[in-house]
């Protein structure tokens, strides 16, 4: 059973590391795969953004973070990102993040969410993406420097809550 709750501050070392084992990878994130641990809790753990653990028990699986998207006129839309434990992939963890996303977007009155860079090759995250009703609206055409295959397009995804 999964469970979905606000991360406290004495997460960050089991987000850390869940964080840095997706980014040394190289192939969803822009985060440097040298990425420092303070830097990384700069990024997740910021009040700007509210940030969200899965645990599976006492074992934290998963991570997302929901913010604006953009401040003033642009903070009505939505923006989170959202990483899983390789050794919790493929469990629906992700899934169950994406759809607890949603319900607190909306809970706090956002009007739409929108990923500004999901990677195209990350077909994982393009399908789930797909399937809790974001469309694709545009392409940034090789603007990720995935580590195995060069350089590949983005998409930028949005629904309307």
């Amino acid at each position: 059973m999964i469970e979905i709750r606000e991360a406290k501050s004495n997460d960050f070392e089991a987000i850390w590391n869940i964080f840095h084992q997706v980014v040394a990878k190289g192939d969803t994130y822009v985060f440097s795969p040298d990425i420092s641990k303070e830097e990384a809790r700069s990024v997740w753990m910021t009040p700007i953004v509210k940030t969200y653990v899965a645990s599976n028990g006492d074992l934290i699986v998963g991570t997302y973070i929901l913010k604006p998207n953009q401040p003033g006129l642009g903070s009505h839309v939505a923006n989170a990102a959202f990483m899983v434990d390789s050794l919790a992939q493929g469990r629906g963890i992700g899934k169950t993040m994406g759809k607890h996303a949603l319900n607190e977007a909306r809970r706090l009155g956002y009007q739409a969410m929108q990923f500004n860079f999901v990677v195209s090759t990350n077909m994982n995250a393009v399908a789930l993406w797909q399937k809790l009703g974001f469309q694709i609206i545009g392409t940034l055409p090789k603007v990720f420097q995935h580590k195995q295959l060069g350089l590949v397009d983005a998409y930028v995804m949005h629904r309307f809550l």
